[in-house]
């Protein structure tokens, strides 16, 4: 048996509530206008000094410290307390926002302990207003801070330019617009920590290469075989630094064209120089040609010519797994302060790529993707990507397909090391030279599996044709 509530008790709890609730709402409408009391008799009791910062100095010319403190309040949390915000978005680039203080509206900041206020007084002049007896302490170092954090903001915001060089031209631009960053790049987490620091030291490193007397640049060298991800990388390391893109095709251009070239040069930005070993190992039939050529790179790397300006990285790529084919001067730090291997893909760079193209982190065929890279496939990130990208609709294809790719790249390699040991004469068994009886067994052994399980499910069959080219060769 239910009892129904008294009417009475639930009116009087009913205007309990609300009499709780006004006195709540009071006591915070009180505490607010307290503290802006206080504000007021602070602010009546102490002395303030004001500073205009104007927007044209002279009537015409343009102060700068007035653009930096423009994007600087824009910047600041307070500014959302503000009754009025100006915002406006980017042209160029998505979802980039920009706010900007309203006319006769405030904002507030600290700064060592000081509080500061700014005002947009209209007729395009901002005012600071900061306690008299805090201006000699904090003033200087503040707009210091402030020019710094606008730098930053505009570093930012700023479009980026891809500039690459014509015989007799000089410059020619088009916007950069390489989507690749850091955090999309397939690369090894521990080595990726590393250089990601290294590039931001470099960035913050400005009075510590003066204090050593030296230029402020840093060279990289991105060596590994094609299609490993080393222009892509080069491409990430100008997004992250928000430097633009100088492609330097040093073939071009004599040694007066590039002394021209790198004076034309800006700072805030990365010079590129690809395929380095095709140009110094290209039309060198004579010693004397190929002297020639190193004395101009070496000039180009470290010789007066790159004192030409500061705040540059350069970046070097060569093809091919080792770096000791260039010359002993070209690869002495100075010249070439970070070497950076891309190798062949592997496992982990497979999931990594998987988890990018696919959005696939674990799949059932995985254990076979990773028997045929650890018995010797041996494929660029490049060309799984291809794959993935022809079948993104269907993970499990394009794993499939990436199966088959490793398959037969390590058939073709242990054709090519049949080749290589029978013309070296190696002896009946056929080991090539960097071969050993292990490494024979794992591959004979994974081709053993793989034949046995070719029409298992989750298997891409081969053709005919190539299953009995690949059995006559096994």
């Amino acid at each position: 048996m239910f009892l129904l509530p008294n009417p009475l008790s639930i009116v009087m709890a009913t205007a309990a509530c609300l009499v709780l609730l006004r006195l709540i709402l009071s006591f915070q409408s009180l505490l607010y206008l307290l503290v802006r009391w206080w504000r007021r008799a602070d602010e009546w009791a102490q002395v303030y000094q004001r500073y205009e910062i104007l927007r044209y100095t002279d009537g015409s010319a343009e102060n700068p410290l007035y653009r930096k403190a423009l994007a600087y309040v824009g910047s600041l949390p307070s500014l959302e307390d503000a009754a009025a915000v100006h915002v406006s978005s980017s042209a160029s680039k998505a979802n980039d926002f920009a706010f900007h203080l309203g006319p006769a509206q405030t904002a507030q900041d600290s700064f060592f302990g000081a509080r500061i206020t700014w005002t947009n007084a209209g007729g395009e002049r901002l005012v600071i207003r900061v306690r008299r007896q805090d201006r000699t302490r904090v003033l200087r170092p503040y707009l210091q801070h402030v020019e710094s954090v606008a730098d930053e903001i505009e570093l930012r915001r700023r479009d980026l330019r891809l500039f690459t060089n014509s015989s007799g031209r000089g410059w020619s631009s088009a916007p950069f617009t390489h989507p690749a960053t850091l955090d999309t790049v397939a690369m090894d987490a521990d080595l990726m920590a590393r250089i990601r620091a290294d590039l931001e030291a470099f960035l913050k490193g400005r009075a510590y290469y003066h204090r050593l007397g030296r230029v402020w640049r840093r060279s990289y060298l991105l060596y590994g075989p094609p299609g490993t991800g080393k222009s892509t990388f080069a491409a990430a390391m100008a997004r992250f630094l928000n430097f633009d893109v100088y492609d330097l095709d040093l073939s071009r251009e004599d040694d007066a064209d590039l002394r021209d070239l790198l004076m034309r040069t800006t700072p805030k930005s990365l010079i590129l120089i690809e395929n380095l070993d095709f140009y110094l190992n290209s039309n060198s039939s004579s010693s004397s040609n190929n002297n020639a050529r190193i004395k101009k790179l070496l000039d180009f790397m470290d010789g007066i010519l790159s004192c030409c300006g500061e705040e540059r990285v350069m970046v070097f790529t060569i093809s091919g797994d080792s770096k000791d084919e260039l010359d002993p001067a070209v690869l002495r730090p100075g010249r070439l302060d970070v070497h950076i291997h891309f190798p062949m893909c592997d496992f982990n760079a497979f999931k990594n790529l998987a988890n990018s193209y696919l959005g696939v982190k674990e799949h059932k065929l995985y254990p076979q993707v990773e028997e045929g890279f650890y018995t010797g496939g041996r494929i660029s990130q490049a060309e799984v990507g291809e794959i993935m990208i022809a079948n993104k609709g269907s993970p499990s294809r394009a794993i499939k397909s990436v199966i088959n790719a490793l398959q037969q790249a390590r058939f073709s390699t242990r054709r090519e090391e049949e080749a290589v040991a029978i013309n070296g004469g190696q002896g009946s068994l056929g080991f090539g030279k960097d071969l050993t009886p292990l490494k024979e067994f794992k591959k004979l052994y994974g081709f053993i599996k793989i034949k046995s399980g070719i029409k298992k499910d989750g298997m891409m069959p081969m053709e005919d044709g190539e299953q009995q080219q690949q059995l006559q060769h096994g």
